[in-house]
């Protein structure tokens, strides 16, 4: 994409002397070793490799309970797991099926203050680029939000633009030339033009912290595997986007901090276990018995990958907690059904995993919780690739990349909740909230 000289020569923002501008960018699912070792992998990665030689780098990022897209894109903002902020899964739980597969997208959901608030409250632009948990918040003074409700792209691209900044799409679509259908979807050529939409606004709006969130790898490592060509040549073109955007902000910032993050790992996956199918056997889901649709209950799955959380509809009923928890372990004692551990409301909170689930399944790598009602427990993978597996897995560890300030070299592995507190130090606001601390 090419923009004018002189809107390319603007400055990111109008800051203090001792902070940076600060761009963070999120390739979903960005395993760190597709980073670290990606000439031994035979991945052709220029950019995301020249930030890793110039800066500090994790090697790995020990993330939330589940390691899901939403809690931790809540926490990489908020520096504190998700029993704090509250974002628990992906999608709200529904036992009843009322929501249409709804999503945790709404700003009002976060019970915490974030890095964009803090940077506003001291004055400074702030913008985002399909951040989840962020339609609606007054804080991101340009932002167009994560959400959808059809992946349909001439009405989707509608109701995006009314949750966006009032005029923002339609003013950036015309000078990056990015229709707004181009937004909605998951592959590479919708990061492009996310790619593009942040291009001008880093040209037009000079914010001082910009957040940008690319999903096509991850929906790529789900559909073909973690490391198959296909996700692999999905990376390689990432790659190039990634480098388009670190180039415009530092022409327009030299002094710019770049921090590359991804929210989880990946795991390859054969087995869906369809815990739904036992608890309806089990008497704790009634199913409709035309659509097998759920129609009333007192315990259910809520599926998060390679977890599912157990909810109660009375956690406080002491029999009913009997019942499930024999369910359970009636199921973890057979091998077969791929379930790793099961832990309690007690060893939950501990994990800093949200208060509601009563139990927590973790399968085993390999396994991930499927979404049939009826028939056997075991079927095959609908999935390639998945991730909300326990954060002890290694095979979860998110990336941390970042370029910009005078840390240099290896991190060793960190916790994501203090990669908000290490950003808020260098754009030199606080973040009361927060319960990680600065990395350096």
């Amino acid at each position: 994409m090419r923009l004018p000289a002189f809107v390319l020569a603007a400055f990111l923002a109008a800051a203090p002397a001792a902070a940076a501008p600060v761009v963070m960018i999120s390739i979903d699912g960005l395993r760190p070793a597709d980073v670290i070792d990606a000439p031994k992998r035979g991945l052709k990665v220029p950019n995301l490799r020249a930030l890793m030689a110039e800066g500090a780098y994790a090697t790995g990022v020990r993330n939330t309970l589940p390691t899901v897209t939403y809690p931790d894109h809540t926490t990489l903002v908020t520096g504190a797991w998700p029993a704090v902020h509250g974002i628990t899964g992906n999608t709200v739980f529904d036992p009843l099926k009322q929501n249409m597969d709804g999503w945790y997208w709404y700003a009002r959901d976060v019970k915490v203050e974030g890095l964009w608030e803090e940077v506003h409250k001291a004055g400074f632009k702030t913008a985002s680029i399909n951040w989840p948990v962020t339609v609606g918040d007054d804080f991101i003074d340009y932002n167009v939000p994560e959400f959808w409700r059809a992946f349909y792209p001439p009405e989707d691209a509608k109701l995006l633009e009314a949750v966006s900044t009032r005029g923002l799409l339609d003013e950036l679509s015309r000078v990056g030339g990015t229709p707004e259908e181009a937004l909605i979807g998951e592959e590479p050529d919708n990061d492009q033009a996310r790619t593009n939409i942040a291009l001008a606004l880093i040209a037009l709006k000079h914010p001082q912290f910009l957040t940008l969130h690319l999903t096509a790898l991850d929906h790529n490592e789900h559909k073909y595997g973690p490391g198959s060509k296909e996700a692999n040549a999905v990376l390689e073109k990432l790659d190039a986007q990634i480098g388009e955007v670190v180039a415009a902000a530092r022409r327009a910032a030299p002094d710019v901090v770049i921090a590359l993050v991804s929210d989880h790992g990946f795991a390859p996956v054969e087995h869906d276990v369809n815990l739904m199918t036992a608890f309806a056997q089990a008497g704790l889901v009634t199913l409709d018995p035309d659509s097998h649709k759920p129609t009333a209950w007192e315990a259910e799955p809520w599926n998060a990958g390679g977890s599912a959380a157990i909810m109660l509809a009375h956690p406080d009923d002491a029999a009913l907690k009997t019942k499930v928890k024999a369910l359970l372990d009636k199921l973890a004692a057979d091998p077969a059904n791929g379930i790793a551990a099961v832990i309690d409301r007690a060893a939950i909170a501990r994990a800093g995993g949200g208060g509601e689930p009563s139990f927590w399944i973790d399968f085993k790598i390999g396994y991930e919780g499927g979404s049939k009602t009826t028939g056997p427990l075991l079927t095959a993978g609908s999935n390639k690739g998945t991730h909300g597996y326990f954060p002890t897995h290694p095979e979860m560890r998110a990336t941390f990349l970042i370029a910009g300030t005078a840390k240099k070299g290896s991190l060793g592995e960190i916790d994501m909740i203090d990669i908000a507190p290490t950003l808020a130090k260098v754009l030199g606001v606080p973040l009361p909230q927060a319960t990680g601390k600065p990395l350096f």
